[in-house]
Order: C-alpha cells, then structure tokens, then sequence
C-alpha cells in the first residue's frame, strides 16, 4: 500500500500497553476442558513450569505453528520472513536467527529478547513469541507493512508535514517510555522504526540496545549507523547517555521534513566534517576539553561558523520555532548538542517530552 503525499495519518486511540499474547488466540479443540480437569485451584497461582506447558500445548514455542510466505531481508546473523500464525491467522515477521554450534546465540539477539520481553508500549514492536531449535532462534514479531525509510521512498520523498509530526511524536513517544525504564535503543535510523498500514509507528530491532543505569561509563562507542551517530561518539567516546538516542531523532526528523539525510558521510571523518560545516567546528567555548581529543586534532577541522539548519530545509521554518516564556526556540535544538555535557540544558529551557509534545501538537 503506497501512501499519497496528501494522505493524513491521526494519532492512534489507543494509547495502552499491548499485550504480548493475542487476543484473538484461537485455543485448540478440547484443550479448555483438559485445563479445567488438571489446572489447581485458583487460591493457587499457576507454576512457572505449568505456564509454560499450558502455552506450549497452545501452540507458542512451536515452529509448525507458524507458515513461511516472502522473505523480506537477511543480513549476517538473520533473515525476517513474512509470515502467518495458525493460532490467530494474523501475519507475523519471523526473525529466523541461525546458530553456531561453538558460538551459540549472537549477543544481539539475547540482549533483544530480554529487553523486549519488558518493554510493553504501543510505540514498541510487540515480540509474541520465541522458537528454539538445534539451528535456529526464531523471534515471532507484530507485522508491520514497511519502515520509515521505505514510507519516504514511497512518497518521493515528500512527507506531509502533518505525518512528519505525527511521526515524530510517536518516536518520542516510544524513546520517553525506553528512556524512563533506563533503555537506550542506540541504533535509531528509518531501517528500524516500522510503520502498519493506520500510520502507527514502532520502534524495532533493540539488538544494539542496553538496558542498565545512566549515564555510565562502560558503554561502547561502536553503536549507531554512521549517518545517526553523534559527534561526541564519532570521536571515540563511551561515556554518553539519553543523548545518544536524541542525536537520531534530531536526524530524522530533518531526513522527513527535507527528504534528504541531515549528515550523510562516508567515513568518520567526512562524518565528522558535516556535522561540524553546518553546527559549527567546536571550540574549548563550548566544548570543553576539545583541543585535547587526539582523533579531534588529527583531523584538523577548518574553523567553520554554525550556520541556521532553516536555510538548508525551508519546509522546516513552519515546525521548528515556537515561543515559550517569551522566547523564540527551535525545536531542532534540543536534539542536535555537539556536546554531551550540553545536554543538561534541556532542563532550563523546558524542552522535554511532554513541553516539545505540548509546543508542537496545540494547532
């Protein structure tokens, strides 16, 4: 289904929590009748391993239950098929992980699953089911129609700017929710936020993301695809927080408004000099402790001046400035920090979730 230019998406009704076991389930035959005869009282709470049985003779955690269709991508460790369950005759999106023997699981896919397992939100791609064999860890997902990038190119890369708000609220919507629960998704680019046919978005593909206390110090720097990667990062850091998630958001929505990406270089260092010929070369000002990074030296930036992000996408001019307590802000300020430590300045200008929510959405 190909969105037109001019198609207007509303904000979905449902703001809840989804669950992760359908609610269309079809039960097999008999199978009620058999739960009554053997399952315990109810002043006593179903064991761990009974739920388990209970859901396994359902059908969950059996790969006969559900049926291959098309693939739609593969990449080192996966390949994600379109598929349908039997249990409820909905499609589904089968992330077929394979296994090595010596190896096990690749890091990514346990770290997602754990993390999946918890996080329950309508901005987030809902996990409905896990199948283990001797070759494959299948992931069983919600089918969403296409992804962001897909939906650009869809529309020839001219988004209604309704959509692109639309949008854009409901990936802060989804990172607010990530966030509170001490989640940093670090790999947000168009590939991984899915959209279905109502204009609902969901964040997808939490294999690069960490679930732990932040900021910290331990994190890696080698996260996030080259063109959504921050600069602090791009230099070698590991001490980042929220931020690192913010910096992609701020990409985006730039990606959706002008139908180009914001920073898209080859390399680091090419990278490095986009960012900073259009936010400006960072200085001990406003940055302190540049001058002593030594991949920041070794490049050798020429001095450039920030330059308005406005007159490189004129569609902008209509979202980005509103004015609270007197004062003309930009929306695109909040995300676009050269520093991390700048990103405590989100605090005296009010500029959180809930204030950029209120800005944005009150026409």
């Amino acid at each position: 289904m190909k969105y037109a230019r001019t198609h207007l998406i509303s904000l979905p009704d449902d703001l809840n929590k989804r669950l992760s076991l359908p609610a269309d389930i079809r039960i097999p035959d008999g199978y009620l009748e058999k739960l009554q005869l053997s399952s315990p009282p109810f002043d006593q709470p179903l064991s761990r391993r009974s739920r388990r049985a209970s859901l396994s003779e359902i059908g969950f955690g059996k790969l006969e239950t559900y049926i291959k269709l098309d693939k739609l991508g593969e990449g080192t460790y996966a390949t994600v098929f379109k598929g349908r369950s039997k249990l409820t005759d909905n499609l589904v999106a089968l992330k077929e992980i394979r296994l090595e023997h010596e190896e096990g699981a690749p890091c990514t896919a346990i770290r997602e699953v754990s993390l999946l397992k918890d996080l329950k939100h309508a901005n987030i791609v809902t996990l409905h089911d896990i199948v283990h064999t001797d070759k494959s860890l299948t992931l069983v997902f919600e089918y969403l129609d296409k992804d962001l990038k897909q939906y650009m190119d869809d529309c020839g890369n001219i988004m209604s700017m309704h959509n692109v708000k639309i949008f854009l609220f409901q990936i802060l919507r989804g990172l607010s929710y990530c966030h509170k629960r001490k989640v940093l998704h670090r790999d947000l680019k168009p590939q991984n936020l899915l959209i279905n046919e109502r204009g609902e978005l969901k964040l997808a593909d939490f294999g690069l993301a960490r679930a732990k206390s932040v900021p910290t110090k331990t994190y890696s720097n080698e996260v996030v695809t080259l063109w959504y990667r921050p600069p602090d990062v791009l230099l070698g850091s590991s001490e980042y927080s929220t931020q690192i998630d913010m910096w992609g958001v701020g990409c985006i929505f730039y990606e959706m408004a002008a139908g180009r990406p914001l920073f898209p270089g080859s390399t680091v260092e090419d990278e490095l000099h986009l960012i900073f010929r259009l936010l400006g070369t960072p200085t001990e000002e406003n940055w302190p402790g540049i001058s002593s990074i030594e991949e920041f030296k070794s490049y050798n930036f020429p001095k450039y001046k920030p330059q308005p992000i406005i007159n490189h996408a004129p569609r902008y001019r209509s979202l980005c400035v509103f004015r609270t307590r007197g004062i003309h802000f930009s929306l695109f300020a909040p995300f676009l920090w050269l520093n991390n430590n700048s990103w405590s300045k989100l605090s005296s200008v009010k500029c959180s979730y809930q204030t950029i929510h209120t800005q944005f959405f009150k026409n």
